[in-house]
């Protein structure tokens, strides 16, 4: 039997289960399965397909509309409830979206291509534009006489 659920609670164990209501009761201290390599935590309010067999009752699938997104045909995305998202777009384009930070945890990051940077680029040294100012605008000599800025000098 398929028994459509919201979720009032869902937390982590060595076993992930949840509790909810449904048109057959309560459900308390259920399963609540994932498919591998993937996992989230739904929150309190989202809604949850459980399959029922005799006294067992698993949660399947889980969705929450109040926060889910709009897509194209054969787009796919990951997202929160707090807007974040990965958008897998059409045009094999990949939309990430972050409020706060993206953090790569990696000893290495390759790419081909360009790579265009709308904001201030940092290093442990310090930020790019503040290294602009300060060797852009310097002096030489000039070979020919008088002194010459780097800005103004062609190589």
């Amino acid at each position: 039997m398929m028994i459509r659920a919201i979720l009032t609670s869902v937390w982590e164990g060595a076993v992930k289960r949840f509790s909810g209501t449904s048109a057959h009761g309560a459900l308390a201290s259920r399963e609540l399965f994932q498919h591998h390599g993937f996992t989230s935590r739904p929150l309190p309010g989202a809604e949850a397909i459980v399959l029922r067999n005799g006294n067992i009752l698993i949660s399947i699938a889980e969705d929450d509309r109040r926060y889910r997104l709009a897509i194209e045909q054969g787009e796919v995305a990951l997202y929160t409830d707090e807007g974040d998202k990965i958008h897998l777009k059409r045009g094999r384009i990949i939309e990430i979206t972050a409020g706060t930070k993206v953090s790569m945890i990696t000893p290495l990051v390759e790419m081909s291509g360009n790579l265009v940077v709308s904001g201030d680029v940092s290093d442990a040294a310090g930020k790019m534009s503040a290294m602009r100012i300060t060797y852009n605008s310097h002096t030489h000599a000039d070979p020919q006489g008088g002194m010459v800025t780097a800005t103004t000098m062609t190589m």
